[in-house]
């Protein structure tokens, strides 16, 4: 005990030395914690901004395609609106659906008797007028939906991807 209080000052040097080297070493050890986490926050930064360009980009696609499908709805909408109205006046006498025809006369002494029938103009069966506009709506579908396809792979699949820096 009387070297202690003889030598107390190198005790006590002895201690402080131990007690910055303690302080250094922890400082350092949260110094490089703090290193570390900072660099994890700049990578899950990255990723962040990532998916966010990425919610973006498929955003603005999402409303082009909105856009496309509500144009070309309203167009397939109107052309079968002009089918059904062209069939309403065919049914009730207002227009008359003409078809370029040419009617062969029977030879003579080679089918049956001529009817009265034949001398009428060319006309259409009920089956046939039926079928012809179902075809004109069946190919104004199709041909909407061609449209419409078209424009969704040149303005929303080959559309340049955004930037990184926008």
């Amino acid at each position: 005990m009387t070297w202690l209080l003889t030598n107390w000052r190198v005790v006590l040097a002895f201690l402080l030395v131990v007690l910055i080297a303690g302080l250094l070493l922890a400082v350092g050890h949260y110094r490089d914690n703090s290193v570390h986490f900072r660099d994890q926050r700049d990578k899950q930064k990255v990723v962040a901004d990532s998916l966010q360009a990425t919610i973006n980009d498929m955003q603005r696609r999402q409303q082009s395609v909105a856009v496309i499908d509500a144009r070309y709805t309203k167009d397939l909408a109107d052309a079968q609106k002009i089918i059904s109205d062209l069939r309403r006046d065919v049914d009730s006498g207002a227009k008359r659906l003409r078809v370029s025809a040419k009617c062969d006369r029977p030879v003579s002494g080679k089918s049956a008797a001529t009817r009265v029938d034949d001398d009428g103009s060319p006309r259409l069966t009920d089956a046939a007028q039926r079928d012809y506009f179902t075809l004109r709506e069946r190919i104004e579908t199709v041909t909407k939906q061609l449209t419409g396809l078209q424009d969704y792979v040149r303005q929303v699949c080959l559309a340049p991807a955004p930037s990184k820096g926008k």
